[in-house]
Parts: structure tokens; C-alpha cells; sequence
């Protein structure tokens, strides 16, 4: 929102949320209906295509968030190092607004403008005109209009919106409140109308003049520089014609410089050129993949969870993964995903983030969890992650981290395959046990004199029930396999605080520690009010609507950790997991060791007391209302 809001900021749809897009609803129902159905005289490809552009100017834009994340997370060409955040995605949510505000005047200016009808595919002379208007009138008006902009009067009430953004993604290029959109149409309709109302206009004409400014915009704020420089030495005069992303970073940095649209001509001739356009654009170039000190591998969950990358929906990333409607649209491509997974692909980079003074990467395996089942595909899968390992090695990177906490008992024995079979790798490879047992501990409610401990048996589980019988809280089980498994690793003074129970109910039990296998009979016999706290990586299905679900082992992200604009998986915003922490402070604290295998790091109070010194902190507890209640 700009700092002084004024008339026409918002726009007109705001009200109807995520169902805007009915109001194209007649227009596409009439236009396929008539294409398809209708008569001879009223089929018309130009008013069929309308909506099949809108869709494919979404698609592009979703392809340049995509390009811009990855190519900017490894470092290549990347122009400002700082990161983005949840409000600047938030900001930029409604980025679709203009795509659906163009599609409804196309779809008027069709209906009102006979000439706009019938259009041929190519005209040559209405090709060459919409480009003569738009490097004279467009790009002219569109200079001193900019400059308008950055007038105190108009800055505060329209584009200090546009402006928040410092580090600028693809769709901070249409990030404007309504009014601004309305100017900026009003320009761009001078090439278009011009040809329709001359009957020089074409298919050709229309689409790849829309083509051009969506490439150009997106392009333009990409924060990474994608021009080469041979580009400019075979053709010096291109320097006048194509802005690149770093000559339009210096506005966003500068404010006062660089106000061209997509040609800097303007710029060169009024003196507003900024100095270090030629400077920054060389640096960009320069600059080759960064070197991470510390790495999180982790892999893909559930088939819909490749949608929830940084890389893909920005918005959508932003919040705890949920299934959404429009997933169900999207199976025939999710399907090929799963399928493709099974045997290509390899590690990618999805997130940097830096914290101090560590630069920090998370890694993706591109496998879904249901794979790492799979008898056949395990030696495949092992081998990836092998790859993995050792490429972070050989670029020098300090600490690896593995997201795969619960394949990784049976795949590798939590790293230490790896280690064993590569003891030379200098770097060291954690596993998060250590610190997701003590975020479970310390998870418990003060007071707290009897636990319930219920699911599949991993060494967190037994990390967790020994300290808490050191504590003097008795850890009742539900399962005699797991009474006996936890029972020898408890040493014989506390060994009279482990329980074992075979009650229907448990009434004076309020805290539930919960893993994978936790059935709904099970969960039945929790009393209202309890919660379950998992030590899982994955969640227990929440089938209590009288109970309280906490999170999986996460904490909350110190404010100095940068570029976090994406939620883990299910947590929640501006958390992080116990094993992404972990490798973070295993960096910090310059310990030595790996944390693989059966064993663990450190004393649990330890590396909890390192972790709060860094500046991480517990997530709260869910708490009861009425709300709760009434659920």
C-alpha cells in the first residue's frame, strides 16, 4: 500500500478475493460457446484466443518467478544481494490483477470496435507501426510520466507502492495500485487502437505487442543480469534501445535515476542516466555461483508439494502447505512429475538465505517421499544424495544438514553410511536428532509431571523419553514393543518412571508426544484439551477436533535471518525446522563432529542453550478458546 493512499488505489475486485476472475466468466462462456457451437458468422478466433492469452500471460509470469528464484538463490549474475520477505509477497499476491483488468478491456474493446473483429494472423504494415508508436509516443509519455510519479504529491499516494520493493522480483514490475494501471493501459492502447481503428492490426500485431511488454517488465525486474555483453559490443546502439535488469535495479535503489520503460534512450537524453549503470551491469556478469557455508538437503513430500517451492507459486509458497482447489486441475502435470522424478533429475538449489555471517543454501532432492519406499528406486535414491554430499564437499561448504530425518533410519542410518564409506569428506553432516529432541523437551508446558508417548520408535523418540525420565516426568506407552525398545535405553535409575498402559482412556494426561503410526484409536483415548506434540518430521493426522495439534520440532527464525519469504513444508511463517537449525547453529558453534548414526551431538541442554543464544526461540503452544471449543 502506498504511505498516503489515494483515490483509485484499490482495485475494483478487491472485495471478491480469489473469485475475481468471475468477472471474465460471460466473456469466456459466450466466446467458446460461439466458437464451438455457434454459426458460421459468429465464430471469431480473435475472441476465442482472449482468454487462452490471459492464461498463457499467467504461465509466463509463473516462469520468470521461477527462473529468477533459482538462477538468484545460486548467486549467477545476481545484481542486489539483499532478499525479499513475506510482505513484500504479500504485497506482490495481486500481481494477476492487471492480467484479469486487460483481459475485461479486450474483451469490451472487442465488443464496441467492429474493427477489432476478424483480424488477420500477419500484417507487416501494422507490425512496424505498433513498434514505431511505442518507441516514439509510449516510451516518450511513459518517461515524463515516471518522473511525475516520483513527485512527492504522486509518489506517497501511488508509486511508493510499486517502490517497497527494493530487491524486485518479475511481478514487482505490475505491482501498482489501480490508478497507476489505468495510466500505464492508457499507454500502451496507443500502438493497439491505432492499428485497430487503421484496420493495419493483426493477430501478430496485438499478441506479440502484449508479448513484448510482459517479456520486457518481467525481464526487467528479474534481479539477475540476462543480457550478454556481446550483445552490445556487435550492436553498440542496443544500449539506447534495451534497458537491462541492472540499469532498472539502480531505479529501485537509486529512486532518482534510470525512469525509461524499456528503453533507456530517454534517459541518455534528458541526463538522468545513473552513473554506475555501466559499472553494475559489468559487476553482474561477473559474478559466477555462490559458495554456501552451510546446505539443507531436503526432498520433495507429497506429489502436490513440487507446487510449494520457492521456485514455483511465490504467494503460494508463503504459507504452511495445504491442498488447494486448483491442485486437482494441475494432476495430469503433477502425475508427469511423479513419473519423471522416478528416474531423471538431479539435486537443485531452491532458497538462499544468510544469517550473519553464513551464507546458507537449501538443496532439493527431486524425489517425493512415497519414492524413498520403494524397494528398487532406494539404491538410486541413496546414490543421489551421495552426489549431493560430495558436491557440497568439493565446494568447500562447512555444514550439510539432512531434511530426511525419517528415511533416513532405514535408507542410510541418518548420514552415517556416507561417512563411513567417504571418511574424508572434511565437511560435517548432521541430522537435526539432537536439537529436534531438545525442541520437543523443552516443548513441554512447565509443570508438566506425565507424558503420553505414542509412534514409530526413531532415535529422537528415545532421546526425548530418556531426558524426560532424567527430569522426573513419567513417560507412559500405549504399545508393549515400544515399552520393551524404550525401556533398554533408559538408564536403570529412571527405568520406574517408563509406564506402560493399557487403559481405554487416560483422563490426568494432557500432553500427547506423537510420531508416524499413531492411529485414530489411539488419539481417542486423549482426553479433551490435550495436546499432541509430534517428534516426527511429518505431521499426525489431526483427527481430534477437541485436541490441539503443535507443530513438528521447529523454532522461530531469528530477525537477522534473511531472504525467508517461503514456509517449511507445514510450518508456520517465520519458522524454521530442527534440522535446517541445526546445521546453522552446527556452523556457528564451529563444532567438530558429525551428528550421524545412532548417536547424538551434544547434551540436549547444550545445543538447546546454543540454539537460544543464536537467537532462535521455541514456537508456542496452540491454547484453547471458545472457537476451539465449539469446533
Amino acid at each position: 500500500m502506498a504511505t498516503k493512499p489515494g483515490i483509485l488505489t484499490e482495485w475494483p475486485w478487491t472485495s471478491l478475493g480469489r473469485f475475481k476472475f468471475v468477472i471474465v466468466a460471460p466473456w469466456v462462456v459466450d466466446s467458446t460457446y460461439k466458437f464451438m457451437r455457434g454459426e458460421e458468422s459468429e465464430r471469431d478466433l480473435v475472441y476465442f484466443l482472449v482468454f487462452p492469452m490471459l492464461l498463457s500471460r499467467i504461465i509466463h509470469n509463473l516462469l520468470w518467478i521461477s527462473l529468477s528464484r533459482y538462477v538468484t538463490a545460486k548467486g549467477n549474475r545476481r545484481i542486489v544481494d539483499k532478499g525479499i520477505d513475506f510482505n513484500q509477497v504479500d504485497r506482490e499476491t495481486n500481481w494477476d490483477d492487471q492480467i484479469l483488468f486487460n483481459g475485461v478491456l479486450f474483451y469490451i474493446g472487442y465488443t464496441f470496435l467492429p474493427e477489432a473483429k476478424k483480424l488477420p494472423m500477419w500484417r507487416t504494415d501494422g507490425v512496424v507501426m505498433a513498434a514505431l508508436l511505442h518507441a516514439g509516443p509510449v516510451e516518450f509519455l511513459y518517461y515524463w510520466l515516471h518522473r511525475a510519479l516520483h513527485h512527492h504529491f504522486l509518489y506517497s499516494r501511488y508509486h511508493s507502492h510499486h517502490h517497497s520493493s527494493i530487491v524486485t522480483e518479475p511481478i514487482t514490475s505490475v505491482t501498482h495500485p489501480f490508478a497507476e494501471h489505468i495510466a500505464y493501459f492508457t499507454l500502451f492502447a496507443i500502438p493497439t487502437l491505432t492499428t485497430v481503428m487503421t484496420k493495419t492490426a493483426s493477430m501478430a500485431s496485438l499478441g506479440g505487442y502484449i508479448f513484448y511488454i510482459d517479456f520486457m517488465n518481467n525481464m526487467g525486474h528479474c534481479n539477475f543480469e540476462f543480457l550478454p555483453n556481446r550483445l552490445f559490443r556487435i550492436f553498440p546502439l542496443f544500449k539506447f534501445l534495451f534497458y537491462t535488469p541492472s540499469f532498472h535495479s539502480l531505479h529501485h535503489t537509486q529512486f532518482r535515476t534510470n525512469y525509461s520503460l524499456f528503453m533507456p534512450f530517454y534517459d541518455y537524453v534528458y541526463g538522468t542516466t545513473d552513473e554506475s549503470t555501466d559499472s553494475t551491469y559489468e559487476k553482474s556478469l561477473e559474478r559466477g555461483e555462490e559458495t554456501p557455508d552451510v546446505v539443507h538437503l531436503t526432498h520433495l513430500t507429497t506429489p502436490e508439494s513440487i507446487y510449494h517451492l520457492p521456485i514455483g507459486f511465490a504467494s503460494f509458497s508463503s504459507y504452511p502447505f495445504s491442498y488447494r482447489w486448483f491442485m486437482r486441475l494441475l494432476w495430469p502435470l503433477t502425475s508427469l512429475s511423479m513419473f519423471f522424478t522416478l528416474f531423471y533429475g538431479r539435486p537443485f538449489v531452491s532458497e538462499r538465505n544468510s544469517f550473519k555471517n553464513l551464507k546458507l543454501h537449501s538443496w532439493v532432492i527431486p524425489r517425493y517421499n512415497l519414492q524413498y519406499f520403494l524397494e528398487w528406486r532406494k539404491e538410486a535414491i541413496n546414490k543421489m544424495i551421495e552426489e549431493a554430499i560430495l558436491e557440497a564437499d568439493r565446494k568447500g561448504v562447512n555444514v550439510l544438514s539432512l531434511g530426511l530425518m525419517n528415511q533416513g533410519e532405514e535408507l542410510n542410518r541418518n548420514g552415517e553410511e556416507y561417512i563411513e564409506k567417504h571418511p574424508k569428506v572434511r565437511m560435517r553432516v548432521v541430522d537435526g536428532s539432537s536439537l529436534a529432541a531438545a525442541v520437543v523437551i523443552n516443548s513441554v508446558p512447565k509443570g508438566t509431571v506425565d507424558v503420553v508417548m505414542r509412534g514409530s520408535l526413531t532415535k529422537v523418540a528415545y532421546a526425548i523419553a530418556s531426558a524426560l525420565c532424567q527430569k522426573g516426568i513419567k513417560v507412559t506407552t500405549l504399545r508393549k514393543d515400544e515399552y520393551d525398545k524404550l525401556m533398554g535405553c533408559i538408564p536403570h535409575e529412571w527405568r520406574d518412571r517408563l509406564l506402560y498402559s493399557t487403559s481405554k482412556t487416560l483422563p490426568s494426561h494432557k500432553i500427547w508426544l506423537v510420531g508416524e503410526g499413531i492411529d485414530e484409536k489411539e488419539q481417542g483415548k486423549a482426553t479433551q484439551g490435550s495436546i499432541f506434540i509430534p517428534f516426527s518430521q511429518f505431521p499426525p493426522k489431526e483427527l481430534r477436533k477437541d485436541c490441539l495439534y503443535h507443530t513438528t520440532p521447529a523454532l522461530t527464525v531469528p530477525k537477522s535471518l534473511e531472504n525467508i519469504h517461503s514456509c517449511e513444508n507445514w510450518l508456520p511463517r517465520k519458522a524454521i525446522s530442527a534440522a535446517r537449525a541445526a546445521g546453522i547453529v552446527h556452523a556457528l558453534e564451529g563444532w567438530e563432529r558429525h551428528e550421524c548414526g545412532s548417536s547424538l551431538l551434544h547434551d540436549l541442554d547444550a545445543i538447546w542453550d546454543a540454539s537460544l543464544s543464536h537467537g532462535f526461540r521455541p514456537l508456542p503452544l496452540p491454547h484453547f478458546s471458545t472457537h476451539n471449543l465449539k469446533a
